[in-house]
């Protein structure tokens, strides 16, 4: 295996533990190449998003005294403006709270729900699954957006700054126009042009006189505007109620696609504040959000999995840790998928998925050396048997995850997605919907009767992946913050960053910017694209897997806490920020 000089010197970094961002020359667009990223320190605050505009904005929340979730509502809704392919008033959130005053972790369920009147045969026609683009784009997809209601309910739990002041900055960028980024520009020429242009307010918003919008363009948005200066006054009854419902469905239902959405499905729509999942990882305790994601308890999964196997005695970066880190990958995804789904329609037996005794026993399923080939689902501690069957869900990538901390000590992780890229492609008052309802099986059974978990139904919130993340030390003092896009990804790029920070001793812009791997119990193990983990492919094909090099863009976005000092880290495949004092 030859390795050049310099593969050779960001090999050396990551294995002593410093960064290697200046050293990897990178373009923005992803695993091909990383834009340099560096450490920031912090005393006091530090907030870390996917925009440059959105972290700004948080920072001068935290500035007036703000707390976490005051800084959240005015980043959510400059990412609406300046991200909109990822995140936004269209789609749902998931949020950690930790309240460092009474100790407390909250956790707050945004996810999008199913219209009432929809069917198991939602994604059909004559008998037949929909091709995915084809459910995609359009009216069909659309849930019931739930950040709003969401941030709604986090800011009358913890915020500390009036709501209407939280709109002024998003106001002020959408009225006076922002800078279109390289990343944005890239993904207007991609697959996605096709959904837009079907839609005239996102045809004529991306794409005035016929040509998408360029880097470096001044864009404004009064559409956004007039919607943030509804919210600002009336609050979410605005949106789920009033004129902004009534455009909504009426934008859904008439698409030559349309969904069944209606005003009764937005007017009933409720933020959950659910219980967390947590569990020990060697001296730390890992906490996570609960179903209907899967990110919290198969996150888990995996880390337990890792800590059996000795993830500890493992190089950063080795071939070896390759392999623990897809046999693991492999185990969490097969129960994943069989298991996880909406609690409040399902039964998610997810203290046996996290029993300590089951884990063990999952963990004696990795072999040592070599690929043990697709692992099957267990049976948790509480089920005799399993009925149900593992269903077909092409998640993707629309996502954008924050990470907060201010002044006080509390903390927030949030990450929120409107599903693929630019949603389903309909844009009303100036923000794109989601298609979150494609996060469902498009089959409800198998061909013996077998349900499905994660099946479509009414009022039922989709399956996900996201998973905002907390760590604790044995005192229970708060130590970090991290989360990420990525679809699926989600799940092996957050566990990857947690063993480089906890097991690795890596500082957490150096664990977010090393190259990924991943297995997800399918067909290949993927390994990022342009990294030096490429020459490992010839041993893990001989140890029996399918090796795929491919882009890896996660959204990485991370503080960590010691003695009172933050560090913060921004993923270098995409444009985040990190901002303290």
């Amino acid at each position: 295996m030859v390795i050049n000089k310099k593969v050779f010197l960001s090999l050396l970094l990551i294995l002593t533990g410093c960064s290697t961002a200046q050293i990897i020359d990178r373009t923005p667009e992803g695993a091909s190449g990383l834009v340099p990223q560096h450490l920031v320190r912090s005393d006091s605050y530090m907030v870390a998003t996917a925009n440059p505009y959105a972290t700004k904005a948080g920072q001068k929340v935290l500035q007036r005294g703000g707390s976490a979730i005051d800084a959240a509502i005015v980043i959510n809704m400059v990412l609406t403006l300046v991200e909109p392919q990822s995140s936004g008033l269209g789609g749902g959130s998931f949020i950690l709270y930790w309240d460092k005053e009474t100790a407390t972790l909250h956790t707050y369920d945004g996810r999008e729900t199913a219209p009432e009147n929809v069917g198991p045969d939602l994604f059909f026609e004559a008998g037949n699954p929909l091709p995915f683009q084809q459910a995609v784009a359009g009216g069909r997809a659309v849930g019931v957006p739930g950040l709003l209601k969401n941030l709604e309910l986090g800011h009358k739990k913890h915020g500390r700054l009036p709501w209407a002041d939280l709109f002024t900055e998003a106001i002020r960028l959408a009225e006076d126009g922002f800078i279109v980024s390289q990343r944005l520009s890239k993904l207007l020429t991609g697959n996605s042009s096709t959904k837009l242009l079907r839609n005239r307010q996102a045809r004529d918003y991306f794409y005035p006189d016929g040509k998408s919008l360029s880097a470096g363009q001044l864009l404004k948005n009064p559409a956004l505007a007039k919607t943030f200066r509804l919210l600002a006054t009336r609050r979410s009854q605005a949106f789920y109620s009033e004129e902004l419902a009534r455009d909504i469905v009426q934008t859904v239902q008439q698409d030559p696609n349309p969904g069944q959405l209606t005003i009764e499905d937005l007017k009933n729509y409720r933020a959950i504040e659910r219980d967390p999942v947590c569990n020990p990882f060697f001296e730390y305790r890992v906490c996570g959000m609960g179903p209907p994601t899967s990110g919290g308890i198969s996150l888990l999964q995996m880390l337990s999995l890792l800590e059996s196997a000795g993830i500890d005695r493992q190089k950063p970066a080795s071939s070896q840790a390759i392999h623990l880190f897809a046999q693991a990958g492999r185990l969490a995804f097969a129960d994943r998928g069989l298991y996880i789904a909406d609690p409040d329609y399902i039964q998610v037996p997810t203290q046996g998925l996290l029993n300590a005794g089951y884990l063990e026993q999952r963990a004696q399923l990795i072999e040592p050396i070599n690929d043990v080939g697709r692992a099957p689902a267990g049976i948790p501690p509480g089920l005799s048997r399993n009925s149900l069957h593992v269903g077909y869900s092409p998640e993707q990538p629309g996502t954008s995850h924050m990470s907060i901390v201010d002044s006080y000590g509390n903390a927030l992780a949030q990450t929120a997605s409107i599903e693929q890229g630019f949603g389903c492609g309909l844009m009303v008052g100036g923000f794109l919907l989601n298609n979150e309802l494609t996060d469902f099986s498009f089959a409800w059974k198998d061909q013996t009767g077998r349900l499905i978990a994660n099946r479509v139904a009414g009022r039922k919130r989709p399956r996900s992946s996201m998973a905002p993340t907390m760590i604790f030390n044995r005192k229970g003092e708060l130590e970090m913050v991290v989360g990420s896009p990525g679809g699926s990804r989600i799940i092996p790029y957050v566990a990857q960053a947690v063993v480089g920070v906890l097991v690795w001793k890596q500082d957490i812009q150096t664990a977010i910017s090393q190259p990924h791997y991943l297995h997800m119990n399918n067909k290949s193990l993927d390994i990022e694209a342009g990294s030096f983990l490429e020459p490992y492919k010839e041993d893990l094909e001989e140890r029996g897997y399918q090796v795929n090099i491919r882009e890896l863009n996660s959204g990485l976005h991370g503080i960590t806490i010691n003695d009172k000092a933050l560090q913060g880290g921004a993923d270098p495949r995409r444009e985040g920020l990190v901002l303290g004092e």
